[in-house]
């Protein structure tokens, strides 16, 4: 991974740094669900690697 990579990283989180104070409560409700359905796709993601990760663990190691 190069310099390149870690720095847009970095920038996938600048909504993490908003001013929710100007948002109304619908807008930080739609906020809320969307982030949970972001929740969710990532830990889709994840145990779907988690489960190739055993799966490979399980043919190279003895």
């Amino acid at each position: 991974m190069d310099t390149d990579d870690l720095e847009e990283k970095k920038k996938n989180v600048s909504w993490a740094l908003e001013d929710l104070s100007t948002f109304s409560i619908a807008e930080l409700e739609e906020r809320i669900t969307a982030l949970k359905e972001e929740i969710a796709r990532c830990e889709a993601l994840m145990q779907s690697k988690e489960s190739s990760m055993a799966a490979a663990d399980a043919v190279f190691k003895k």
